[in-house]
């Protein structure tokens, strides 16, 4: 009873101060009134709020190369700077975060990656002669006039292509001192920036990318404060301890500009629990920040997928309630405990469908998908995706930077987050989504294999500016409630999905809900199917062998053995590329390709395989993709190879 009314009492006082805030900004900033995300913002519990008090989003994207040894950000010799900016602006982007260098910033240089005229005319004339920082002013005044916020981050000391290798905040060629007075420096250089409406474009800062304690293996990079690893992490400890640096940092910050709000990241091990750089913030529900101008302070993680890198959490049992889990025990519980916002600073895919939506356990696509879902689930919680770069493997534009994303799945699944700053920058703002998806009509399931299900639905009208995705949830019990722990896709773009993985002779139950930026329908009335019983003795094993390769494409050769105790009469062979590779030529089989899906049927003469025989002679000529991984996942009639 006494927490409870403790909760109660201190959100009271939130929401007050909250308020005085807000009419003290009113009156002092009468042009704020209509503008949604007007002037500095500040924090609020695990909100942040505008200067009017209202609660806005960062809904944003990376955009990096300012921290690169090019010391620009990319995308620059195939497109005009304005351009992207359009691009960013257009699919609904509000915020870009954007890395940096100390080296840039102490010694900037004229970059010569950049052009100055493509096929449509020509392109950035106005940043010839100009070195990184003064790009740097053009870039953020641009996106300024658009009405897009921006995040300076410091990426690394050096000038480099990736994040600092030792894992702290400093480099012996730029110590600490350096660190905090380049900050000083570019906040001073951009307080006075402000679009055309009088409000500040950089509204916050990211006081060091990706701190992190294991580096070569070594426990010699950041700790955070209580961390066992490190003798408790001490903040007497001052080469090491990454909250106390950045209070360091952070007071000197304020000094300047008192209404920036600033962001720091976790490491990424605390006390033996270890995962993505940046990632982890366990530590500071014990040991948080004080920083020396209330109401500033945002934690901010990192989170990819198993493609990166294979955590401990992704697995053959990978759900969306144990992915649920860690995110809650690394860094979302801020959130929920109400302690400070937390802000998604980088998460990201491929554009390969898989590996944007798919049900398989520990998946690229399970990750992506869920974390979405998360995401929308979880409006307080704001993200940055990584990135805009077409040269990016997660990247959202190809490598012309055009104005088309890639995938449009996986940018209408980010656009089902995005918040709109109505009222900012030249272009007015986006029109807010103001009405909820009418519920799903006629869903239908359909038996495609024993493991495998097949979906659809009447498409739902979609609200004046808005963009519907669907989320889809699974049961084996008639009559269940979708919820977070049942549900097995998010963002989808199409009213159509493919369930798979699933056990034999099982039936499932679904329900499917349509998602816009206002709210979730109602779920749809309930559909199910039974999949197929999986035959007896059934057993495969594929030998799948690149032989021959060139700059642009491969050769490869595929055998297929029967190791199971019935004798098949014809077989249809599944898998699916993980890089984007498609088949120019095709022998030894029927071919066809969807997406990054490969179906090859039999030519009658191959289709007989007797118990412990096998069909050879299978091949084709392909591209190769951003890269050329072997496919892991064959199946055969419906049965996983081993």
């Amino acid at each position: 009873m006494f927490i409870s009314v403790w909760f109660k009492s201190r959100q009271s006082i939130q929401l007050l101060g909250a308020l005085v805030i807000a009419m003290v900004a009113l009156v002092a900033n009468p042009r704020f009134a209509t503008a949604q995300g007007a002037g500095y913002w500040h924090t609020s519990g695990n909100q942040i709020l505008d200067a009017n008090g209202v609660v806005v989003r960062i809904a944003g994207i990376n955009w990096y190369g300012f921290e690169t040894t090019d010391e620009v950000v990319h995308g620059l010799y195939a497109q005009d700077y304005h351009t992207i900016l359009n691009t960013i602006h257009a699919e609904g982007y509000n915020t870009i975060r954007l890395p940096y260098s100390n080296q840039m910033v102490e010694t900037p240089i004229i970059p010569t990656t950049l052009a100055t005229g493509n096929a449509g005319g020509p392109i950035n004339t106005d940043l010839v002669g100009l070195n990184s920082l003064q790009i740097m002013d053009k870039v953020i005044s641009a996106a300024g006039a658009l009405g897009l916020k921006v995040i300076l981050v410091n990426h690394r000391s050096e000038a480099g292509n990736s994040n600092e290798p030792n894992g702290l905040w400093y480099t012996a060629t730029y110590p600490e001192a350096k660190w905090i007075a380049d900050w000083k420096t570019l906040v001073t250089r951009y307080k006075t920036y402000v679009d055309s409406h009088g409000n500040p474009i950089v509204i916050a800062v990211d006081l060091r990318n990706e701190p992190h304690l294991l580096a070569g293996g070594a426990r010699t990079g950041s700790c955070w404060t209580g961390d066992t690893w490190t003798n408790g992490c001490p903040v007497t400890n001052t080469a090491q301890n990454w909250p106390a640096a950045a209070t360091r940092a952070a007071k000197a910050i304020l000094a300047v500009n008192p209404n920036l709000l600033i962001a720091v990241e976790g490491t990424d091990c605390y006390s033996g629990d270890c995962g993505w750089q940046g990632g982890n913030l366990e530590g500071a529900g014990s040991y948080p920040l004080q920083l020396s101008v209330a109401n500033r302070l945002v934690y901010s993680a990192h989170d990819y997928g198993p493609d990166l890198s294979t955590q401990n959490w992704f697995t053959s049992t990978t759900s969306a309630s144990t992915l649920t889990a860690a995110w809650n025990k690394q860094w979302a519980y801020l959130s929920q405990n109400l302690v400070a916002p937390v802000w998604l600073g980088e998460f990201g895919t491929t554009n390969t469908s898989t590996d944007i939506q798919n049900s398989a356990a520990g998946s690229q696509g399970q990750w992506f998908s869920a974390l979405v879902s998360f995401l929308a689930n979880h409006p307080n919680i704001n993200w940055t995706y990584w990135a805009v770069n077409g040269e990016d493997d997660f990247g959202l534009l190809d490598k012309s930077y055009d104005a088309i994303p890639v995938s449009s799945i996986k940018q209408q699944m980010l656009s089902s987050l995005k918040f709109n700053l109505v009222g900012l920058g030249g272009a007015g703002g986006t029109p807010t989504c103001g009405t909820t998806p009418a519920v799903p009509t006629t869903l239908a399931a359909t038996t495609v294999s024993y493991s495998s299900a097949q979906l659809g639905w009447k498409a739902v009208s979609t609200p004046t500016n808005c963009t519907v995705t669907y989320t889809v949830y699974r049961s084996t019990v008639s009559g269940f409630t979708p919820a977070s722990t049942n549900q097995v896709a998010s963002g989808l773009a199409s009213a159509a999905f493919t369930d798979s993985n699933l056990t034999a002779s099982t039936t499932y139950y679904y329900k499917v809900v349509a998602v816009d930026a206002h709210g979730s329908s109602a779920s749809s009335s309930q559909a199910s199917a039974k999949t197929l019983a999986k035959p007896a003795g059934a057993a495969c094993h594929v030998a799948y062998t690149v032989t021959n390769s060139w700059s642009t494409g491969f050769q490869a050769g595929v055998t297929i053995q029967n190791t199971g105790t019935t004798s098949l009469t014809g077989w249809t062979l599944q898998w699916t590329f993980a890089n984007g590779q498609t088949i120019t030529s095709f022998w030894g089989g029927a071919e066809s390709q969807t997406a990054a899906v490969v179906t090859v049927t039999d030519l009658g003469y191959n289709g007989p395989i007797a118990p412990g025989g096998s069909v050879t002679g299978i091949g084709f000529t392909a591209n190769i993709g951003t890269m050329n991984a072997t496919p892991t996942n064959f199946t055969l009639n419906g049965v996983l190879c081993k």
